[in-house]
Formats: C-alpha cells, sequence, structure tokens
C-alpha cells in the first residue's frame, strides 16, 4: 500500500501501481470524468502514470491551468493529424500548448492559405467526432529514430535529448507523435475547437534556422467558452497596439530602417516625453541624481563586467577601423557605465546610499523572430537606475524601490494587472552564470526574505536570474495573452568587486558595497505598448497626446478658435484645432476616433460669452462652458493625473 496526500492536505491509501485515473476514479466517478492531468509531487503527469510511492497529488480539471494544457495539448496534436492527412508531404516540427491556446510548426513549401485553415478544422472535427483511441509508449532510442527517420525535426529533437531521457509517443488512430505529454484519455469532453490564424516561426525560435508555418488555435469544453473567448479575442485585435498604435499616429516602422526600430511619430514622442519629464522629476524627488553615459565602449568595460562573456551574443558589436586592438560595442546596459561614474571618486559610508537614475537608450540583437511591435525592439528607452549601498541599506533600500514601482503603476492604472515574479539561478547550468553557489544562496535567501517582510504575492522561477544576481521581476499580459517583463530590481553581489567599486567603513576600512540595479517605468517603448492596450488608445488626459480639439462650427468662429487655442496652450495644455471646411459632425466623429480627451466647438453662442461647448469622452456632451472654468478644470486633471 502506498500513502497518497491529496490537495485538501487529507492522506488516503492506494495499492501500488494504480494509475492516476484509477485514483481519481476511486475518490469520485465526476471527478474521473472531468480529470485533465494530474500533478505528482509538483510534476504535470499524464493520467496514464502509475503511482508505485508515497506522493503527493492533484487531480487538475480544465478548470486549471494545467488542465487546459494538457486537452490543449492533444489537440494540438490533432491539428498534426489532420494535416498529415490532407497534406502528407508537411514535415512536423513542435505542437506545444500556450496559455490561451496552442500552435503546432510544420514545414510546407507554400504557406497554408485560409482555405486551407478551414479544410484543416474540418478534418480536426471529423477526428473529434471519430475519438480514436489515444495511447501512450516509450521506445529506446534507435528504435524511435528509426519510427521517426521521415521526420527530420523529430530525429534532431530526439537526437538533442540527454542519453537517460525517456523517450515517449502518443498514438492516435493511426497517427503517432514524438511527445512528452500529458494528454487526455480521450477526445469526447472536447466539443468547440477553433484555428485562430497562421504565422511564419524560425524553427527553435533562430532566425538562422528555416522558416516554418505555424497555425495557432483553441479549445474548450464547451461552445458557450469558445465563443467567449473568440468575442475576447476581436477585442484583443481592436486593442492590438501594433494595429491600433499605427492607426492613431503613434508609431510607424518602414524597411529601410529595419526590424526592431519602430519610429514615434509626433503623437508617440509627446506621450514619451510627459512619461519620461514624470519620472525624471518624481526619482529626483525621492533623491535619485542624474547620470548621462555613452551609447558605446570599448569592449574592455565589458570584459571586466561579465557582460562580455554572459551577453556578447546579445550585443551589436562595432568594428574600429584602422585599430584592430579596440573592439567598441553599443551598450546593452548601463550599469557597467553608472558604475564607473561611481568609481571616480572615492567614496564614504557617509555618502550611501547613492541612487543613480538614466534614460538610456539601450541596445539588444533580438532575433527577427522575437520583434513585434513596440514590445520587442532592438533600440529601446529604459528608465534605469542603480543603487550603491551598505548591506544594512539593502533592505530599506529595495523597499523604497518597491515603493517607487508600487507609486507609478498605480499612477497609470495598471497595479491590479501586474504580477510578481522572483528569478533565481539555475545550480545547473553555471556557464549562463557568475559561479558562486554560496553567494547566490545567500542572495536569494537575503531577497525572499525581503519580498516576504514586504508582503509580495510572487511565484518563483528557476534559471531566470540575471547572470550576476537574482530578481525581481514585474510581469504583464498583452492583449494576447503573452507575457512579457516590464520592470525588474535586481540585487547584485558580483559586479560591485568586478568593477572594484568600494567604500570606507566607519572604521577607515575599505568594504565592497551591494548594488540594487532597478527601473521604475521600465522600457518606455514597452510600456506605451501596454498602455495602448489598456486604454484602447484612449489615454488618461495628462497623458493624451492631444488633450483638448478645438471645433469652430464654420470659419467664421476661426478666430475666436484660434484665441481658445492660445488661452488652452499659454497653459500648457496641449491642443490642436481642426478649421478644416467640413460639417461639424464629421469632424467631432473624426475627433472621436481620436480618443480626444475634450471636444471644444465654439459657434457665434460661444464667441459672445467667451465659452466653449464641452463633449468629453466621459460625460458626452455638458453644454457650454466658461472658457477660464473649464482650463480651470483640466488643468486640475492634469496635475492630478486622473483617470
Amino acid at each position: 500500500m502506498i500513502k497518497v496526500t491529496l490537495k485538501d492536505g487529507s492522506v488516503k491509501e492506494f495499492e501500488a501501481g494504480l494509475s492516476v485515473y484509477e485514483i481519481a476514479k476511486s475518490i469520485s466517478e465526476g471527478l474521473a470524468r472531468n480529470a485533465c492531468c494530474g500533478i505528482v509531487n509538483n510534476k504535470v503527469v499524464d493520467l496514464r502514470f502509475q503511482i508505485n510511492e508515497d506522493v503527493s497529488l492533484g487531480i487538475c480539471t480544465f478548470d486549471n491551468q494545467e488542465g487546459k494544457d494538457a486537452v490543449r495539448h492533444s489537440i494540438s496534436h490533432v491539428l498534426a493529424y489532420a494535416v498529415k492527412k490532407l497534406f502528407p508531404e508537411v514535415k512536423l516540427a513542435i505542437g506545444p500548448s500556450i496559455t490561451t491556446g496552442f500552435y503546432y510548426d510544420f514545414d510546407k513549401d507554400v504557406a497554408f492559405t485560409a482555405s486551407d485553415l478551414e479544410k484543416i478544422e474540418a478534418e480536426m472535427q471529423k477526428i473529434i467526432k471519430e475519438n480514436p483511441e489515444i495511447s501512450r509508449f516509450e521506445l529506446p532510442r534507435n528504435e524511435a529514430l528509426e519510427l521517426m527517420k521521415d521526420e527530420p525535426y523529430k530525429v534532431e529533437l530526439i537526437n538533442d535529448l540527454p542519453k537517460d531521457e525517456t523517450i515517449s509517443f502518443y498514438k492516435m488512430g493511426d497517427f503517432t507523435d514524438l511527445c512528452a505529454g500529458p494528454h487526455l484519455m480521450s477526445l469526447k469532453p472536447v466539443k468547440a475547437i477553433k484555428l485562430t490564424r497562421s504565422a511564419g516561426a524560425y524553427w527553435r525560435g533562430d532566425e538562422k534556422n528555416k522558416m516554418l508555418t505555424r497555425i495557432y488555435g483553441t479549445a474548450f469544453l464547451k461552445k458557450a467558452d469558445l465563443d467567449e473567448f473568440l468575442e475576447a479575442l476581436e477585442e484583443a485585435k481592436k486593442r492590438d497596439h501594433n494595429k491600433l498604435g499605427r492607426e492613431l499616429g503613434i508609431f510607424t516602422t518602414d524597411e529601410k530602417v529595419g526590424q526592431g526600430l519602430p519610429l514615434l511619430m509626433p503623437k508617440g514622442a509627446k506621450i514619451f516625453q510627459t512619461l519620461q519629464r514624470w519620472i525624471e522629476d518624481e526619482e529626483a524627488k525621492r533623491g535619485y541624481v542624474l547620470t548621462k553615459t555613452p551609447f558605446m565602449s570599448k569592449n574592455d568595460l565589458f570584459k571586466a563586467s561579465g557582460h562580455w562573456d554572459h551577453y556578447k551574443d546579445g550585443m551589436f558589436i562595432l568594428e574600429n577601423e584602422g585599430d584592430d586592438s579596440e573592439v567598441l560595442a553599443l551598450r546593452p546596459m548601463t550599469c557597467p557605465f553608472q558604475f564607473t561614474v561611481y568609481n571616480a571618486e572615492q567614496h564614504s559610508y557617509r555618502d550611501l546610499p547613492i541612487r543613480y537614475n538614466e534614460t538610456s537608450t539601450l541596445f539588444r540583437k533580438e532575433s527577427s523572430g522575437e520583434m513585434h511591435g513596440l514590445i520587442r525592439v532592438r533600440q529601446f528607452t529604459l528608465a534605469e537606475g542603480h543603487i550603491v549601498c551598505t548591506p544594512e541599506q539593502v533592505e530599506e533600500e529595495f523597499r523604497g524601490v518597491i515603493d517607487l514601482i508600487d507609486y507609478v503603476m498605480s499612477t497609470l492604472g495598471i497595479a491590479s494587472d501586474i504580477t510578481y515574479r522572483f528569478s533565481k539561478w539555475d545550480p545547473n547550468n553555471t556557464e549562463k552564470y557568475i559561479n558562486n553557489p554560496e553567494a547566490w544562496e545567500s542572495t536569494q535567501n537575503q531577497m525572499r526574505v525581503i519580498l516576504d517582510h514586504l508582503n509580495i504575492n510572487y511565484t518563483e522561477a528557476e534559471g531566470e536570474a540575471a547572470f550576476y544576481g537574482p530578481k525581481l521581476d514585474i510581469q504583464f499580459k498583452n492583449v494576447h495573452g503573452k507575457e512579457d517583463t516590464i520592470i525588474t530590481v535586481q540585487i547584485d553581489f558580483a559586479l560591485a568587486e568586478r568593477l572594484g567599486m568600494s567604500y570606507i567603513d566607519k572604521n577607515g576600512e575599505k568594504k565592497i558595497p551591494f548594488v540594487i540595479h532597478r527601473s521604475s517605468i521600465g522600457c518606455y517603448e514597452r510600456t506605451i505598448a501596454m498602455l495602448i492596450e489598456k486604454y484602447a488608445g484612449a489615454f488618461p488626459t495628462w497623458l493624451a497626446p492631444v488633450q483638448a480639439k478645438v471645433l469652430p462650427i464654420s470659419d467664421k468662429y476661426n478666430d475666436y478658435a484660434d484665441s481658445v487655442v492660445k488661452a488652452l496652450r499659454n497653459k500648457g495644455v496641449r491642443v490642436e484645432a481642426d478649421y478644416r471646411a467640413e460639417k461639424i459632425g464629421y469632424k467631432i466623429r473624426e475627433a472621436r476616433l481620436e480618443r480626444t480627451p475634450y471636444i471644444l466647438v465654439v459657434g457665434e453662442k460661444e464667441a459672445a460669452n467667451n465659452e466653449v461647448s464641452v463633449r468629453s469622452r466621459k460625460n458626452d456632451d455638458e453644454g457650454a462652458i466658461k472658457l477660464d472654468v473649464f482650463i480651470e478644470r483640466i488643468l486640475s486633471e492634469i496635475a492630478n493625473k486622473e483617470r
């Protein structure tokens, strides 16, 4: 007999050798009927998985993300099955589940058309209706390679597996695929599927590899849930910053400029400037001192900091003609530059903490398959900062950083949309990190204590740390459900020593300081993308690139409209006027489409009484208001950063 600790903490005894499904069935027929997979000792497993020792066990239904993943991973195999039936010459790559569905990558000479997707989806429906038996089996490496000999991508995956790795397959009808699982016991519960789009994707995300065709889809157990998802998907498309940002004239791209190098148009530049001035002023209030450092450096600096060893592949390296001994690189981060500023003077413990900030233009060699709008680019601007402090000051300074981030996120209106991830090193991948296990454990424990003191609700992720220390990542999901890091806070135990940083303590001894790497708003481009999607382009008045638009009813009132514009502009309000000889209804509709917070219509009555007829996003038609009263109102709204 074995003991199984269930999710509610209860312990039950079962015969050894029972599967997760059999244990679920012994607990409840309903649970077994709805089960999608299991979690044994924190590892997601197939319902077929046999338990032979004492374990902790969770049974996952579609209500759990793990259950959704098992369903959608199973349907990704149905997609591959359907494609092979319709297009037998196509080669299979990979087909994982993702947060909102699944995808499968295929090698096909000509990309799938919209008509092809319709045929594939119909074939998938047919397979699901037939409900072929699903079985799992394992093979030794040589037999696995023989089975997959006609699938070159599968052969590559098998050859890359560790020698002791179990090589498992799933068979569905007469279709077999290399897969670790988990999968459903049966396709019968799946009542609703949809293929949503296709796109290009490099094999293994490497632009040096072949471009494959990726088909995205999703699956649900109820048609009503699929309908709700598709409705949300349409709303997401409307809010997608890559589409909406261009339509609203916030940014553009051009092939002659290059991929991952967006150009901010006047409206986008104004949003950027507004955010930057706010952040720099707020950081100054909190004791930060500004630096301005070069966009590039000799690689000697990056060698000293360790970036050359751990980050070289992500850097743009420049050749210095006529001097083979000097290699220059565009900076991917600012820390070694600000540390060099620190080293320009000898510091006492009385000087610490020193809080440096800089609005930094940075460059990272992102692969073409990863770049997307303003979210992932090759040149970006970061509200970067580094706090140099004594060991005793670390927790208080960390607390101050979190307080600043909380203020920024709350003011932007996205505090409730973010999550926290404690990113740790991977002790099994020491090449990726500075190899000092004792320092890693000590620093990670210190950060965990600080996070717990701050009552931050966080998840832990192994292998996501910076190469020089653990970090707190602030995560945000875009409208399509993809999660990105928008801000990081890092405790650094290594770079200060590597770059010779020191301070004189109260006993006159030279000591190595601690360093906290941080941002306050993150990458401005990514933040603007996030805000476009959050507000569907209808920015709060204080952030809106155009805060008010003045619309004269006819050209007879252009002079009065001009005086209204001057009065607002003199008070710092971002205002435009529409003097076109168009009907007023047309001009109002255009201003609304531009998401302008305030539309000010002026005609004979308004000109006579020094008024403006106000239409606001919040209240629609508000009628005539004295101009000076309106100016006072909008200035208060901007100053208080109202949403």
